[in-house]
């Protein structure tokens, strides 16, 4: 391989290491501004109220969900209520595949429904509902994870499908719901409309709305645990590049005597 070879490959490795550790340098710094955004004052009526106008762009609101008005109520837990219920029925099964002679698992949602109500986030101590936030459009956050009340597996004919040249195959029901009384945190746009009442909507600004099962601690900690990941990562790659540079340096400065003592031989 000739010097402009090595050259190129040290030159690429180092370009490489450099644009990947800034990467993920600039991964971290913006998981870091964004934890430290999320960090707002709790008290959320009064501050809105002496804003004008009457809104914070992106704030975390941390509370108790309740309904306002009638709750769901689950189809196989009769004392389980919820604001928001999904409801699964899922085949799975293995059908024989004559090209590859395998057989080939195939799932299928046989049945899926979601339902919703109107909900708010109340005060943490004793379901006090004089303060609470509307959540809007609940549906179109991200990050929420509904709860498992209810999974069970009928198994279905299994020499009859066998014929078919289908193993064994079942029936799965899931149900999963936001239970009343779980406690929640969300991430969005806070308003006080013409009502006085307080609203959790997407924001305008393209920040996430975010809705995450969870106290808001337990996600900044959640979130502290990702920068430290980005912080090792933008360490290694940036360790990365300086030992590319390096090697590319002495191994720059080594081949000339190299090839001077080839030429004495």
């Amino acid at each position: 391989m000739s010097d402009n070879k090595y050259a190129s490959l040290a030159l690429l490795c180092f370009g490489g290491s450099l644009a990947l550790s800034g990467l993920f340098y600039n991964l971290y710094r913006k998981k870091r501004e964004e934890v430290l955004k999320l960090k707002v004052s709790c008290h959320l009526s009064l501050l809105v109220k002496s804003l004008h106008p009457k809104q914070i762009s992106y704030v975390a609101v941390e509370g108790i969900v309740l309904p306002d008005g009638e709750m769901l109520t689950s189809h196989y837990v009769p004392t389980c209520y919820g604001v928001i219920q999904k409801s699964i029925v899922q085949q799975n099964k293995k059908v024989f595949n004559k090209i590859t002679s395998t057989w080939v698992p195939k799932m299928k949602n046989l049945q899926e429904t979601l339902k919703t109500v109107p909900f708010s986030l109340a005060a943490n101590s004793d379901y006090d509902t004089r303060v609470s936030v509307l959540v809007e459009s609940p549906l179109t956050a991200t990050g929420l994870s509904l709860e498992l009340v209810h999974s069970r597996l009928r198994f279905k004919d299994y020499f009859g499908h066998l014929l078919n040249m289908e193993k064994p195959w079942w029936l799965e029901e899931k149900e999963e719901m936001l239970k009343v009384g779980s406690t929640l945190t969300g991430f969005g746009e806070l308003v006080l409309d013409s009502n006085h009442v307080l609203r959790l909507q997407p924001p305008k600004d393209g920040n996430t709305y975010m809705l995450i099962l969870s106290d808001y601690w337990s996600y900044l900690k959640q979130q502290e645990s990702s920068i430290m990941l980005y912080k090792f990562l933008t360490a290694v790659f940036v360790m990365t590049a300086g030992l590319s540079s390096l090697c590319f340096l002495i191994g720059s400065a080594m081949r000339p005597e190299v090839t001077g003592l080839i030429r004495m031989a």
